[in-house]
């Protein structure tokens, strides 16, 4: 893993600045972990508030405030928070609604506030997962224009101590 960039993103200052970021790797490589381990509120100059929300979750409640007549003051909710974790995204199913959901977030909140993803599908399998090619284009147009990726792994962290473990039965 790229250690700079995430001492750069630990400190928060990508949050005052407004930029994105992107972490992508195999399940177990720490993505999850790094992303809400950031607490905001910790640095001087950064924001006090965060959100963490799974995709299935986030999208859910954006169609069930579309289907109660909120849908915009949602959308306005969620389009203030300083900073938006959407954490796991790929490991379910998506509504056939998702990728015109999120690219409606993202736009909202491109250089307002900053969004972070966390996926164990690589940007170029996006689309397949989505459904929607163009509307996946153009949010990741926006979310790479002022973001960070980080890649995480290879391999996961999970499995490490029983390698180390295994590792040292065969030694002896």
């Amino acid at each position: 893993m790229n250690r700079r960039l995430i001492y750069d993103l630990a400190a928060g200052d990508f949050i005052n600045r407004r930029e994105d970021a992107l972490f992508l790797g195999p399940p177990g490589t720490g993505k999850s972990h790094l992303a809400q381990g950031h607490r905001p509120g910790r640095h001087p100059a950064g924001p006090s508030r965060k959100s963490i929300a799974r995709p299935t979750s986030l999208l859910e409640e954006i169609i069930d405030a579309s289907v109660e007549g909120t849908r915009k003051e949602r959308m306005a909710d969620l389009a203030s928070v300083p900073l938006l974790i959407v954490d796991d995204l790929g490991m379910r199913k998506l509504p056939p609604s998702a990728a015109e959901d999120l690219l409606e977030l993202v736009m909202r909140r491109y250089e307002r506030a900053s969004t972070l993803f966390t996926s164990n599908r690589p940007v170029e399998d996006w689309g397949k997962l989505f459904g929607d090619a163009a509307a996946v284009a153009a949010l990741l147009d926006r979310l790479l224009h002022h973001g960070h990726v980080l890649k995480c792994g290879p391999r996961s962290w999970r499995t490490r101590p029983q390698e180390n473990l295994h590792q040292q039965e065969a030694k002896e």
